[in-house]
């Protein structure tokens, strides 16, 4: 049986694919050495993290290859850490890395099962204990179906509209609160209460109460509605 020769085009490709393959093992090879992993690292934007607890559960401590780093990854590994909201990474070869931590804001803050303060994000998120002097709104969610921690859930349009409450008025109000048909309320410091019914429109929602502290004399136990903007209704004790 004969064997047949290879022509010159087959063998120039199999020297060819011999040749990136060699290429591509030295240049993985490489890319893992010690000079080109992390020995580097400077992390930047904590304010209420630990920063050696964060950098050691990111993994860069142990001198990852620079080549592996993913975003993806280290935010994951963070991701125990409450006020971490995400992460940038840059990498600036050959071995150094700046992790830039983007902490997440609080709008309030709400009682947890054990009746302690904690800070609240926009998303409803725990951010852990507050001060009990911490000059935010307090978020309630008025439900016998409470749960331990609500804001996550149904009770989350609270923490959405402490986040958007304007500067004209913020500081004013003390409680935000949601029932179980999702009628959200806004507990002024005076006391005077307002109902925003539904966390939307909330400018339109807005301007009203505005106007009404503005140009009307509220007394204690007035109640508001401006659900429907334009359209207000009062009840408690007359407006004057």
């Amino acid at each position: 049986m004969k064997r047949r020769l290879l022509g010159p085009f087959a063998k120039i490709i199999i020297a060819v694919g011999v040749l990136a393959t060699t290429v591509g093992l030295a240049s993985e090879w490489a890319l893992h050495q010690p000079f080109l992993s992390v020995q580097h690292v400077r992390v930047i934007g904590l304010r209420h993290e630990n920063a050696p607890s964060v950098l050691a559960a990111s993994g860069l401590a142990s001198h990852p290859a620079m080549i592996d780093l993913k975003t993806s990854t280290i935010e994951q590994r963070l991701s125990s850490f409450a006020w971490i909201k995400n992460v940038t990474v840059v990498k600036h070869w050959p071995s150094s890395v700046v992790l830039t931590v983007h902490e997440r804001r609080p709008v309030a803050v709400a009682f947890d099962a054990l009746h302690q303060l904690h800070y609240v994000d926009v998303t409803g998120h725990d951010l852990g204990a507050a001060p009990a002097a911490v000059n935010l709104p307090t978020l309630v969610y008025a439900s016998a179906a409470n749960k331990s921690w609500p804001l996550l859930h149904a009770g989350r349009s609270t923490a959405f509209v402490a986040s958007q409450l304007p500067r004209a008025f913020a500081a004013q109000v003390s409680v935000i609160s949601e029932n179980a048909a999702g009628v959200v309320s806004l507990h002024l410091t005076t006391p005077v209460n307002f109902i925003l019914g539904p966390p939307t429109n909330l400018r339109a929602k807005f301007v009203s109460i505005a106007s009404v502290i503005a140009h009307s004399t509220l007394v204690a136990g007035d109640v508001v509605d401006v659900s429907v903007p334009g359209a207000l209704a009062v009840t408690g004790p007359a407006l004057k």
